[in-house]
């Protein structure tokens, strides 16, 4: 066989048979610069055992008995299975002065500049093959050297225990209404992971989430977004994909909650710094001096930590970007403005404000569509939203409801009108799609839009009936949760 890979390829092509051809057109040949690469196969002898200093790329035949020969020839090959299926191509002996040198360009150049890609191949494998024993001897040696020194992959350099001050009223209508913020006391640096420690965790449907950022850039590193089904109440750790690396940074947490009942984040004891106290944007007694109960793990930078007990995975990885999250205000809520396109006429309002419990209320009616818009309400750099919405009525009946983002100032009755008459919304805007809701349970909506809008846009809330009936179908949404992203470094206050 021929040796492609071998330094001597110049004097190999001029040895290696490429070409086979029939024992009959041996004349065409004879004399020509490729007579030194053609094997004849002749098949009135007895079947060829093997092809000594051949490869046949290409077979050729200049007369009909020719291309016989060669069928049979090559059938007889097969067996052998040295070589692959071989193409046979008929040429013209009129041309042969013309085609014999195109014969020898394709084999001798192609397969020369084949033979020379696969010798270049086979030596940068060999450098890749040296690169990873010594890739290997390296991990060796930091094996060696963790166990000599009784490092562990993962562990524990920071915690603060649970303490319940019998005062204490609880902090989870403030993680549902607003958010809570924690700074780590430790450097960044090999930061693995964190936990939390829950007194109580709902089993209705809602979801915590949980930032962590760098409090010097604002630079964000991950996101958990975890249903309340899948949290214990005891510690539960939070895990990142590999441990923080680069330069040593301030890290902190920002906490916040969906759903109709509270979580039970734990708190700690009180200590004397503010610093490292929990904060929020909302005034609470129970965080006068206390920091949340969590505990810092720290592994080898850059190293994927190992699993523990309760590890939830972050559900975004935010390096390189930087995000806030943002509520909306009692005052931007409360300007709601009723724009259904609907031919019905009500005897009570659709729409409104129940500023005690920061939501909307967006009562559907039996044709048509009701609509509260809530002016300039999405701010530039959002990338995603989430909202609770549920019937809040025993008996109510179930209502369809879904969300459009409009551009600042558009007129929103037209963009209801639109999605009432098409089913569809403008390509200006970004419609949600319907979501149908009931009285026997919240549903949390989460939409996470292609890319951040990239002005203010105005927020419409929209429902439609989706029985015969809409008695008692008070639909009310609330917990509007925003969250803006940016690529530089956003202000942290």
């Amino acid at each position: 066989m021929l040796n492609l890979t071998s330094s001597g390829i110049g004097k190999q092509l001029v040895t290696r048979k490429l070409i086979a051809a029939s024992a009959r057109d041996r004349s065409c040949f004879e004399g020509s610069d490729i007579e030194h690469q053609v094997v004849f196969l002749d098949v009135d002898g007895l079947p060829p055992v093997t092809l000594q200093n051949a490869f046949p790329l290409v077979a050729v035949a200049y007369s009909d008995e020719g291309e016989a020969d060669l069928q049979a020839g090559l059938a007889m090959l097969g067996p052998l299975g040295t070589i692959p299926a071989v193409p046979i191509r008929r040429l013209d002996p009129a041309n042969s002065p013309e085609s014999l040198p195109l014969l020898q360009a394709l084999t001798e150049g192609s397969v020369g500049r084949l033979a020379r890609y696969s010798a270049s191949i086979t030596s940068e494998l060999a450098i890749l093959r040296r690169e990873r024993e010594t890739l290997l001897e390296n991990y060796r040696a930091l094996e060696d050297a963790f166990q000599a020194r009784n490092w562990e992959p993962v562990s524990e350099i920071f915690s603060h225990d649970p303490y319940a001050d019998p005062k204490d009223e609880g902090i989870g209508p403030l993680l549902a209404a607003a958010f809570i913020e924690q700074l780590l006391p430790v450097s960044s640096l090999g930061v693995a992971g964190f936990a939390l420690h829950f007194h109580s965790v709902p089993r209705v449907s809602g979801e915590l989430v949980v930032a962590l950022s760098y409090l010097e850039s604002g630079e964000g590193v991950a996101e958990w977004t975890v249903p309340y089904a899948q949290l214990v109440p005891n510690w539960n750790f939070f895990s990142l994909p590999r441990a923080c690396g680069g330069a040593a940074r301030t890290l902190k947490l920002r906490i916040s909650a969906t759903g109709p009942e509270t979580v039970g984040l734990s708190l700690g004891y009180p200590i004397a710094g503010e610093r490292y106290s929990a904060r929020s944007e909302l005034p609470h007694p129970d965080l006068d001096l206390r920091p949340l109960a969590f505990k810092v793990f720290t592994g080898l930078p850059g190293v994927k930590p190992t699993r523990t007990p309760n590890m939830i995975a972050p559900s975004n990885l935010l390096e390189g970007q930087y995000t806030v999250d943002y509520r909306l205000a009692v005052e931007t809520l409360s300007q709601v403005a009723d724009v259904s396109v609907t031919p019905i006429v009500p005897e009570f309002q659709t729409v409104r404000f129940l500023e005690h419990e920061h939501a909307i209320v967006c009562h559907p009616l039996p044709s048509g569509i009701s609509a509260g818009a809530v002016s300039g309400a999405v701010e530039p750099g959002t990338i995603s939203f989430s909202v609770s919405a549920f019937i809040d009525h025993p008996e109510g009946k179930p209502a369809a409801v879904s969300f459009l983002l409009a551009p600042a100032n558009s007129n929103a009755r037209s963009e209801v009108a639109e999605i009432a008459r098409k089913g569809t919304a403008r390509p200006s805007t970004f419609f949600s799609g319907w979501r149908e809701v009931s009285s026997s349970e919240v549903v949390n909506i989460n939409i996470q839009l292609d890319e951040p809008v990239r002005g203010t846009m105005d927020l419409m809330i929209l429902s439609r009936a989706v029985t015969d009936s809409v008695d008692f179908s008070w639909l009310k949404v609330s917990g509007f949760r925003m969250v803006k992203q940016f690529t530089e470094a956003a202000d942290v206050r």
